[in-house]
C-alpha cells in the first residue's frame, strides 16, 4: 500500500494569506477581490477525501479547465485571469514550487447555489432512475431507452450546491427558479446547454464522448448594477465531467470514463461501507487512476506533457 506524505507537494497548501475556503480537492485563498484557486492532488469518492494522493491529478484537473476557458469565452465570460505564477500578486510568487501548474488566479465572484448539470446521454444515477419511472430528475424521457443511449436533446437538471461535505441534492427546475429568480435560471439553463453541446462537438472530435457535465457559475456587478454571468469553478474536466472512448462506446453497457473509476471499483471490491476509517489506495489503483487522468488531459487538450 503507498501512502503519500501530506508534506509532498500537491497534498495541501498552507500560504500565508487568508484561507477563503479549503474543499475537498481545492484551497481558495482570499485576494479580496480576486481568488487564488489551488488544484491538490487529493481524490475523493463516496463524499470522503482518501488518504492517498494521485500524483499529478491537480495538475491535470487545472490545465484542463484552463483549457476549457480559454475555448469557451465566446459563450460565456469565465473568473481565469491567469495560470502563470508570473502573473501573479508578487506576494504569492515565493510560492512558486507550490503552485506552478496546479493554481489560478480567478476573478471572484457572487456564487450561485447551484450545480448546473447536462446530460446527453442515460447514464449513472439518471439511468437508475429511469430504470423505475422512465424519467430523470423528474424530467419525462421516452420509454425504451437503453442505458448510455444518447438524449433525444440534452437535458437540464439542477442540483443544490452544498457546503462542508454534504451531499448534493438534485431539485426541480421550479425550485431552482425559487432560488435564484426565473430570469437568471432560464439564462443559466441555456448556457449551460450551450456549453455542453459546445464541448461534446469538440470531444467527439477527439475520439470521445461527453456523457454528461456540470458547470457553476458566479455574477459580476457592473457600475450600474446590472449581473453578468460568469463560468467559475472547474470547467469539463474528469472529476466534473464523464468522458466515454467512443471506440469503447455501446448501447445498453455503462462504458469505462476518463475519472476515478479505478478508486471506486477498488473501493467497492473491497466491500467498504462509506464509513471513516477511510482505506488508503494501494499503488497499481493510483498508478491505473493517474494513467486515465493523464490521457484525458493528452487527449482533450492536445498537449504532450503537464505544464
Amino acid at each position: 500500500m503507498t501512502i503519500l506524505n501530506n508534506a509532498e507537494i500537491g497534498a495541501q497548501t498552507n500560504l500565508d494569506i487568508p484561507l477563503f475556503i479549503r474543499g475537498k480537492v481545492r484551497e481558495v485563498y482570499d485576494l479580496k477581490d480576486k481568488l487564488l484557486i489551488v488544484a491538490s492532488d487529493r481524490i475523493s469518492a463516496y463524499d470522503f477525501v482518501l488518504p492517498t494522493l494521485v500524483p499529478d491529478k491537480g495538475k491535470v484537473l487545472n490545465q484542463i479547465s484552463a483549457y476549457w476557458f480559454g475555448q469557451t469565452k465566446g459563450i460565456v465570460k469565465n473568473h481565469c485571469i491567469s495560470t502563470s505564477v508570473d502573473d501573479y500578486p508578487d506576494k504569492l510568487k515565493k510560492y512558486r514550487k507550490d503552485l506552478e501548474g496546479r493554481s489560478m488566479l480567478a476573478q471572484r465572484t457572487e456564487k450561485f447555489p447551484i450545480e448546473c448539470v447536462v446530460r446527453g446521454y442515460l447514464s449513472g444515477s439518471g439511468w437508475k432512475e429511469y430504470c423505475g419511472n422512465s424519467k430523470v430528475c423528474g424530467i419525462p424521457l421516452p420509454e425504451g431507452l437503453k442505458e448510455s443511449q444518447e438524449l433525444p436533446e440534452p437535458i437540464f437538471t439542477p442540483a443544490t450546491k452544498e457546503e462542508g461535505g454534504a451531499h448534493d441534492r438534485n431539485i426541480s427546475f421550479e425550485e431552482m427558479c425559487q432560488i435564484v429568480g426565473e430570469t437568471m435560471a432560464l439564462e443559466l439553463k441555456r448556457v449551460s446547454i450551450e456549453l455542453y453541446k459546445f464541448a461534446a462537438k469538440a470531444a467527439r472530435s477527439k475520439g470521445l464522448i461527453l456523457a454528461d457535465t456540470k458547470f457553476e457559475f458566479g455574477t459580476l456587478t457592473s457600475p450600474s448594477g446590472e449581473k453578468e454571468i460568469i463560468l467559475i469553478d472547474e470547467a469539463l474536466t474528469p472529476d466534473s465531467s464523464r468522458f466515454w472512448e467512443i471506440r469503447q462506446y455501446k448501447i445498453g453497457s455503462s462504458p469505462a470514463s476518463f475519472d476515478k473509476q479505478f478508486v471506486r471499483d477498488y473501493l467497492d471490491g473491497i466491500k467498504w461501507n462509506h464509513q471513516p476509517p477511510v482505506p488508503s489506495l494501494p499503488k497499481d489503483v493510483v498508478d491505473k487512476t493517474r494513467e486515465k487522468y493523464i490521457e484525458a488531459f493528452r487527449r482533450i487538450t492536445g498537449e504532450k506533457e503537464l505544464a
